[in-house]
């Protein structure tokens, strides 16, 4: 009998995998990337956040915004001027937002730290494969207009970039695809971002959830039931 009955259970079991995994890396690269920040003197802040796009497309407020869709914005606005103080973001007349080559550098030593961390806490495992599976996941993954998803994706991977490299950030960036099902199942429902946020349990709150789970669930028809088990096990072995 097959793990899964369908692609929404699929979807909704896999999101907190696919978290975790992030997590793992992040925590697991904490230290390395304070000394980096320590001794390039350069916030991480946004370019850590966005290290899988910035290199590659230009951004505007409204656009972090949509990507930081549950922030705040006067956190981010401060950020984002300390970027800028920093010479790591530049900022066109006309409000475009770009990463400079100070910034470039940052993101690629930031790389750096990630694909060695990637390597010894996921070591032992087809990190390869499961990149490959990743990426025809986000290949198949459906590009919102006014989303996050196509704001990200798809994601800077330097030539010669290791696999788990490109797994970590590939996954980070397919959460976007599961972002944008959430909004558009919340704003079905008649919510805004704030209004989700502070959504208590229940009915509605448990619809949405269903919801999210079939948005969210379509790429991953791209996968077969083999591979998606194949998915979902592997990655929850890197947690």
């Amino acid at each position: 009998m097959p793990k899964f009955q369908d692609l929404s259970e699929f979807a909704a079991a896999i999101a907190p995998v696919i978290g975790a995994a992030q997590v793992n890396v992040h925590a697991s690269a904490a230290r390395a990337v304070a000394e980096l920040a320590e001794t390039s003197a350069i916030t991480p802040g946004l370019l850590s956040d966005l290290r899988f796009t910035l290199p590659l497309r230009p951004l505007t407020r409204d656009a972090l915004a949509v990507i930081d869709r549950y922030g705040d914005a006067a956190a981010r606005e401060r950020d984002l001027q300390e970027h800028l103080r920093q010479r790591t973001l530049s900022e066109d007349g006309d409000g475009t937002i770009r990463l400079t080559d100070r910034g470039l550098e940052f993101v690629h030593r930031l790389y750096d730290v990630h694909a060695a961390t990637a390597e010894r806490v996921w070591a032992a495992h087809d990190l390869p494969g499961l990149a490959g599976l990743v990426d025809r996941v986000l290949q198949a993954a459906e590009r919102l207009p006014g989303g996050a998803l196509e704001l990200v994706a798809p994601p800077y991977e330097p030539e010669g970039a290791p696999p788990g490299l490109l797994l970590f950030n590939r996954l980070a960036v397919v959460r976007y695809h599961r972002a944008d099902a959430h909004a558009a199942a919340w704003r079905a429902a008649g919510l805004s971002a704030a209004g989700i946020v502070g959504l208590p349990d229940g009915p509605l709150r448990t619809g949405i959830e269903a919801e999210t789970n079939l948005r969210a669930s379509a790429p991953y028809g791209a996968l077969t039931a083999g591979e998606r088990e194949t998915l979902y096990d592997e990655l929850l072995k890197l947690v």
